[in-house]
């Protein structure tokens, strides 16, 4: 009776242990975006602080590897299913700056605003970045950005040199001139050939600049740009805000340098700023029925009220906590981006409109930046000098809502590419492999380099899962 008693006891553990291991088996660290929709279970997170950490985990790892920073990528370009997650944060330092030549040296979990606090006390700024400084470098680079910088153009142009570690564990030091194959993969090249470990930037003097703003309608725009804004060589910041919900007016917003005095004294915006106020204006603006109407007539008139002058670095200091919502469980705040060949902005600009009315998509600012074409990445979003359409919007969480803007997303693509513009990859994974091929005509040659470099396809995540591996699919179809 007892040996039937513990073998029933023990019959009952083990139901119980097979219960439990499709849990056991997923068991994991949750790697997840800004946007808070991609959670991605991962098998193992490390967060190296040397070379030589990350070239053992890379040579002795055998399955997927990913790579993160900051983690505003907002399509999981970030990670995927059961790889080692390698998290750059950690991996933070300077490692040489010269401010007589004007270069620095960083490790690629860096951040903007650490940079910025080395450089500012010696009158330089960084000379291509996004609009906020609390991205990674490798990150920024992964993504080849951009930012508001007028007559500039993708990071890449700012990049002397970077160090990066192979699938095979060996470290290449890659420039335009030494490895370039390799150079122009690697930045825009979003994880899939490499790890970036670090970058030597250029770097430029930190100015006084002063704000100016112009309302017109939006068929004024691209003259007003050509003939006040892109040959002027104090113009530093740029960009045109187009007001939803009609999209026909834009607010043209210059920072250009000045010998005036600054109006605030704070060579860089603070880093425990409170955003309080910033995230209410966005929550009305979204929320309300007149949201959008307040912001036009109101609260934007009364914050361009005055022309004030601050440091270059300060105004490329923001933090992004500023655009965070109190939550976003049930509604997230979202990035898009179309970049138009600057002949075509207005055969352009109307479809896009007719396309966020039809869907009713909930669009909250579409600013437009300006950049140089691109000197030869791989993955060019450049391929001439275009016009960038920068899309926020706000949208729901529930399978139906992703849904819907998958399908809206497919036909911003569509747009764009009917004339000859392409769309940016950091964002949520709507293209089909056909847009993806046409927006980005060299990626056979991106894929051929990884095919070589990464032959046992280490380097993943979700953008590469879809594409890459479509693409593979179809040559094996093929041959």
């Amino acid at each position: 009776m007892e040996t039937i008693s513990s073998r029933f006891l023990g019959y009952k553990i083990l139901a119980f242990a097979l219960l439990l291991l499709p849990f056991a088996l997923s068991a994991g660290e949750v790697v997840n975006d800004v946007i808070q929709l991609n959670p991605i279970v991962v098998d193992e997170v490390i967060a190296p602080v040397s070379i030589e950490e990350i070239c053992a985990a890379v040579k002795n790892a055998k399955g997927a590897i990913s790579i993160g920073g900051a983690r505003h990528s907002e399509g999981g370009q970030i990670a995927t299913e059961h790889s080692l997650h390698l998290d750059m944060r950690s991996f933070n330092k300077i490692v040489a700056f010269d401010p007589e030549i004007k270069t620095i040296t960083v490790q690629a979990g860096i951040t903007w605003r650490d940079i910025q606090d080395k450089i500012d006390p010696y009158n330089l700024s960084v000379s291509i970045m996004q609009s906020y400084a609390n991205f990674t470098v490798g990150g920024s680079l992964s993504v080849n950005c951009h930012g508001r910088y007028v007559g500039a153009g993708p990071i890449i142009l700012s990049v002397k040199g970077i160090k990066v570690v192979l699938a095979d564990g060996s470290v290449v030091e890659a420039t335009p001139e030494a490895h370039s194959d390799i150079f122009y993969a690697i930045i825009g090249g979003y994880g899939g050939i490499g790890v970036i470990v670090e970058a030597t930037l250029k770097l430029t003097d930190n100015t006084r600049v002063e704000r100016r703003d112009e309302v017109m309608p939006i068929n004024r725009y691209k003259d007003y740009f050509f003939t006040e804004i892109r040959n002027n060589p104090k113009a530093v910041f740029h960009n045109g805000d187009i007001y939803p919900p009609r999209f026909n007016t834009v607010r043209a917003v210059t920072w250009s340098e000045t010998d005036k005095p600054v109006t605030n004294k704070d060579r860089l915006i603070g880093r425990n700023e409170n955003y309080w106020l910033d995230r209410q204006l966005i929550w009305m603006t979204s929320k309300l029925p007149f949201g959008k109407w307040l912001r036009q007539y109101v609260f934007d008139p009364l914050t361009y009220l005055r022309d004030p002058v601050v440091w270059r670095n300060h105004e490329a200091s923001y933090d992004v906590a500023e655009l965070e919502p109190v939550s976003r469980k049930e509604s997230t705040y979202v990035l898009q981006e179309y970049f138009v060949p600057v002949e075509r902005f207005d055969e352009f600009y109307p479809k896009m409109a007719g396309i966020l009315n039809r869907h009713q998509v909930n669009v909250m600012n579409i600013s437009i930046r300006y950049a140089r074409q691109d000197p030869g990445s791989l993955l060019a979003w450049a391929k001439s000098e275009v016009f960038a359409f920068v899309l926020y919007y706000k949208q729901g969480t529930t399978e139906a809502d992703k849904a819907a803007v998958s399908s809206w997303t497919r036909e911003l693509i569509d747009a764009a590419l009917s004339v000859d513009g392409s769309y940016y990859l950091p964002y949520q994974i709507h293209a089909t492999a056909e847009q993806f091929s046409k927006a980005y005509p060299r990626s056979n040659e991106f894929f051929a380099l990884k095919t070589r470099l990464d032959p046992e396809n280490k380097f993943r995540n979700k953008l590469w899962d879809a594409y890459y591996q479509a693409s593979t699919l179809v040559k094996q179809k093929a041959d």
